[in-house]
């Protein structure tokens, strides 16, 4: 266990100081590019502007023989496009691969300057963290980086699950975490082939009227993964990092992407993933607080002053704890209108 006076300490000679808070910057969407696509990668002038986060992916989606491909079609497009305000992440190869030494050396080296942060996949435990996090030091050495690349870890694996608490508080660079619901399915072996969302068998059925088991009775689709979601934004609350939900695979059905991107949303995760253009527009509706959610939040904190007390707005009860509920709401908004002119005048911001 390292000292907690260490913890901010470089841990190479000549890597920058580490954070000692997460910059938050809006990511609602993670939009992910095949880089050994080359159709893809010359639409990333049209796609940058409409996306928060652009994840160039090397790992699973990626077949063997387009590794290498993939990761010098990631290094040309840090180096040769502006991504204006789009954040540059990479989602690379498990650590137990014979990519992943590449991946790092080669991405933190050659563009790391261009490189905010690194997903890591099939993160176990804080070992996994620790390692990384001494790498990315060596190698931010190496290449003289002035700013620590930050890492966020997919939660998809039992394992994961059972040690979020410790994967979160393993580093500074923590960044957040991603519910990775395929991968979780197969390790737990959940009955499942879909990847997220939830499913026609998981369901509660209302009591039997009278007794009578053979009579019609409404059920209810429950959430898969309403436990291990509800964990992970538990355990980033903890540190001072942020959740996102993964990927939602049917892409034809917008309205059940929706819906799960909103209850991820309602229960504190910042983003999620798109797998295609249609479920950009999605998650950026989802993830930014409707207008009168900030109208109704500017009221609040305007009447409490500086939130101590009870005060009635429109024979609701508002106190300390409504106010910090509406600050959440606020401080959200103004880092999209930051981002999104269309909402700074949508907010009044």
């Amino acid at each position: 266990m390292r000292s907690p006076k260490d913890f901010f300490s470089p841990l190479a000679i000549g890597a920058p100081d580490p954070l000692r808070e997460i910059p938050v910057r809006p990511s609602r969407m993670i939009h992910f590019l095949d880089p050994s696509n080359p159709k893809m990668v010359a639409k990333v002038p049209d796609l940058a502007p409409q996306v928060d986060v652009l994840c160039g992916n090397l790992e699973d989606a990626i077949p063997v023989d387009r590794k290498e491909a993939a990761r010098a079609g990631l290094v040309e497009v840090a180096r040769e496009h502006d991504l204006g305000g789009a954040q540059l992440w990479t989602r690379v190869n498990a650590l137990d691969s014979p990519w992943v030494l590449d991946d790092l050396t080669t991405l933190v080296t050659e563009v790391g300057d261009r490189l905010d942060v690194v997903m890591v996949p099939k993160v176990e435990g804080p070992e996994d963290i620790h390692y990384v996090d001494r790498l990315l030091a060596q190698l931010e050495a190496r290449a003289g980086l002035d700013r620590p690349i930050l890492v966020h870890a997919l939660l998809e694996t039992a394992r994961g699950v059972a040690n979020v608490e410790e994967i979160c508080l393993a580093s500074p660079r923590m960044q957040g975490l991603s519910l990775g619901p395929a991968d979780l399915a197969a390790d737990r072996r959940m009955k499942t082939t879909r990847v997220g969302g939830g499913h026609p068998g998981y369901l509660v059925r209302e009591d039997p009227p009278d007794g009578d088991i053979e009579a019609t009775r409404t059920t209810y689709q429950q959430d898969l993964w309403h436990y291990t979601l509800a964990r992970m934004v538990d355990a980033c609350g903890v540190a001072g990092i942020l959740p996102y939900y993964g990927p939602f695979g049917d892409i034809k059905d917008t309205v059940a992407c929706e819906d799960q991107f909103r209850n991820a949303y309602l229960l504190g995760c910042v983003g999620a993933w798109s797998l295609h253009p249609v479920q950009i527009d999605i998650a950026k509706r989802v993830f930014s607080p409707e207008p009168s959610e900030v109208a109704w939040a500017k009221r609040v904190v305007a009447e409490m002053g500086d939130g101590s007390g009870a005060v009635m707005i429109d024979g609701k009860m508002q106190d300390d704890a409504t106010y910090k509920q509406c600050q959440v709401v606020l401080d959200l908004a103004r880092s999209l209108a930051e981002r999104d002119p269309d909402l700074a005048e949508a907010y009044e911001l």
